[in-house]
């Protein structure tokens, strides 16, 4: 059964998870765009591959928190219990960045090639790595880090039990 058909019979995902989805998915492509550029810039003049990859991870981390938080799940007010997990999430994210293009740009180093074609080829590692990443991130934002607590049910005051029959 393809997608349109489970979408336009209700056994597909809901409005509101496909919403949510096209949400992260456009807040990631601001972040992605602004990191990326961060990092080729930065690489391109110089910046060994490790400084380019925490430059555009903060470029690209802020404005990417501010974006997920407020707009795509809808947290208002000042930062809470989400900004801890979310940090390690990001920082695990830009510590195997850093990691790859490091790797990428010694390999490329030794290839001799280009300073133009260098710069392509570990951009496209960071660009690469964060592709990875996405759909585990919006996983682990969704699930532990915007998480709602459930509603308390109303049926039942807290404290108080249904007794169970024996």
């Amino acid at each position: 059964m393809g997608i349109l058909t489970k979408l336009s019979n209700g056994s597909g995902p809901s409005r509101t998870r496909l919403l949510l989805w096209a949400k992260y998915s456009a807040s990631s492509v601001v972040a992605t765009v602004l990191s990326q550029a961060a990092f080729a810039l930065c690489y391109w003049f110089g910046t060994a591959a490790l400084v380019a990859s925490l430059v555009a991870w903060v470029t690209g981390t802020v404005p990417s928190y501010l974006m997920n938080r407020r707009w795509t799940w809808g947290h208002r007010g000042p930062a809470g219990r989400d900004l801890l997990p979310y940090a390690i999430i990001v920082v695990t994210s830009a510590v195997l960045a850093a990691i790859v293009t490091t790797v990428t740009d010694r390999l490329v180093q030794d290839w001799t090639v280009s300073h133009a074609w260098q710069t392509v080829i570990v951009s496209g590692s960071y660009l690469g790595t964060y592709g990875v990443l996405f759909i585990l991130k919006f996983v682990l934002f969704d699930r532990y880090v915007f998480a709602r607590k459930p509603a308390p049910d109303a049926a039942e005051p807290a404290g108080e039990r249904t007794p169970v029959a024996t």
